[in-house]
């Protein structure tokens, strides 16, 4: 298993270095800079804020210079926020963005794979139609319809829950954006794990194991096992994408996490907030794939040596 996650460790090195190479070059490649305002700067203050944050000089050089601070942890300052740097930003938006992900994730693995799993063990059955349909529409409803619709009906109609706002977490202003969240991933995980399950279920050991006559809820644990495989497998990707902000929820909901930072920056180019942004994303990305590799790995044990 450590010649597994070593090698699962070495591949994500020149992922990482992939990604920040090409988010950097692209970033600055774009139309405009930091500093093009409404009514533009005098040429000396101009060049006085490009030589302050060295973007007088040359892409190569300046990639190099974002690359050796970037291997010592430092992401530089902000642009846009100029008495913080990237570093200080990141670290109050991950919180939030990481308790909005959490949420979701756990409730979208509930959903999903109870739900999943209780429709393949009853094919054809009312909870089998239900389950279809609404993993359907959670799919083909974006999330920027979702949102709105749950903070007219539950902020707006009923007056139940607050439309917007952090409040520094209070639980009645991570209903809304949770579900939002999580009602799509839930849809997915629910048609992976119904469509897995019975195909495990319909594999020779599992007849085998009938034919024993061994009790239903014993085959059903097992055949689970097996089943979760593919589920698994996408949780890293799936896990990083709410576990890091949605730029959608957290921008229609008002709250202050990575995805309103990213936006924020990618508005205003602020250069170092949004690689910030791309690199701490591409890192949740690496460690949590690396995470369902591994959990893949332990549930079917002949992972671990395939090439």
């Amino acid at each position: 298993m450590i010649g597994f996650v070593l090698r699962r460790l070495l591949q994500a090195v020149p992922t990482l270095f992939a990604v920040v190479t090409i988010s950097f070059f692209l970033v600055r490649l774009a139309p405009g800079g930091p500093f093009d305002l409404e009514r533009p700067l005098a040429p000396a203050a101009m060049a006085a804020l490009r030589r302050t944050y060295g973007l007088d000089q040359s892409l190569p050089v300046q990639y190099l210079r974002y690359l050796c601070a970037l291997l010592q942890g430092d992401f530089g300052p902000s642009f846009s926020f100029r008495d913080l740097g990237v570093a200080e930003l990141l670290a109050r938006g991950l919180p939030v963005s990481m308790t909005l992900g959490g949420l979701a994730l756990v409730l979208a693995l509930i959903l999903g794979i109870g739900l999943g799993a209780g429709a393949a063990l009853r094919p054809g059955g009312g909870l089998d139609r239900v389950v279809g349909f609404g993993a359907g529409l959670g799919l083909a409803v974006p999330t920027f319809v979702v949102a709105p619709l749950l903070q007219i009906v539950f902020g707006l109609a009923l007056g139940w829950l607050p439309i917007a706002g952090w409040e520094g977490g209070a639980p009645r202003h991570l209903v809304l954006p949770v579900l939002t969240l999580a009602l799509p991933q839930a849809g997915i995980l629910a048609r992976l794990t119904r469509a897995s399950l019975r195909e495990t279920l319909a594999l020779p050991h599992i007849r085998t194991q009938r034919a024993m006559g061994l009790p239903g809820h014993r085959i059903a644990r097992h055949a689970l096992r097996g089943a979760l495989l593919p589920v698994v497998a996408i949780l890293g990707s799936t896990a990083a994408a709410l576990l890091t902000g949605s730029v959608v929820v957290e921008t229609l909901f008002g709250l202050p996490g990575l995805g309103r930072y990213f936006v924020d920056g990618a508005l205003n180019r602020d250069y170092t907030l949004v690689m910030g942004t791309v690199v701490l994303v591409g890192v949740f990305v690496v460690v949590l794939n690396l995470a369902a590799d591994v959990a893949c790995a332990l549930l079917d044990p002949r992972l671990r040596t395939a090439r």
